[in-house]
């Protein structure tokens, strides 16, 4: 049942690492590269990351530098930013694109904090279905006959253990990144 469980704990744990990636795509005032992590370029018919087709660079706090490997590429890069949900106009000048993040405002602290619940809500919703699949298996297996009742009571209870310590680290993640986009 140990492996089974190391299963269940590496999905839970791939949940909290997809919503750290969720955080680090979210812009807090200042400039972050990972912002652009999801952002595509079609270069030459294939849909690239923005990362394989240019040196990103932060030159100031807020300012993020794109240096495309081939001029050709602004254009194709400019447009795939504008097409994303990123919000902010690229600035070419003819070699490399610049990215400038304006100040975060009260409001705008309080929507991207609103969006930090809604991702640690739904990692949350994933662990614990995670821990109802964890639950249907043992209960699979008692009915089957290769688990005790006493093995399925203390399965149980590891799989919940387990869920807890993964909401608790969810919701520290979820309190730092609050803390963090509050206080830039």
């Amino acid at each position: 049942m140990t492996e089974e469980l190391k299963k269940f704990e590496a999905k839970m744990k791939k949940s909290y690492d997809n919503l750290c990636e969720e955080f680090a795509g979210i812009r807090a005032g200042r400039a972050n590269p990972h912002v652009l992590d999801k952002i595509k370029v079609d270069y030459y018919g294939t849909q690239t990351p923005l990362q394989q087709v240019g040196n990103i660079s932060v030159p100031e706090a807020r300012i993020i530098l794109i240096q495309p490997w081939e001029k050709s590429l602004i254009k194709e890069i400019e447009k795939a930013i504008n097409m994303s949900d990123l919000g902010i106009n690229p600035t070419s000048d003819g070699s490399s694109i610049r990215l400038v993040f304006p100040e975060l405002n009260e409001e705008r602290r309080k929507e991207l904090a609103k969006q930090i619940k809604k991702y640690g809500e739904e990692a949350k919703v994933a662990v614990r279905n995670i821990r109802r699949d964890a639950n249907d298996a043992v209960k699979k297996m008692e009915k089957a006959g290769e688990m005790t009742e006493d093995d399925v009571k203390a399965a149980d209870k590891d799989i919940q253990k387990m869920t807890d310590n993964m909401i608790q680290e969810i919701d520290k993640a979820v309190e730092a990144k609050t803390k963090d986009i509050m206080t830039v």
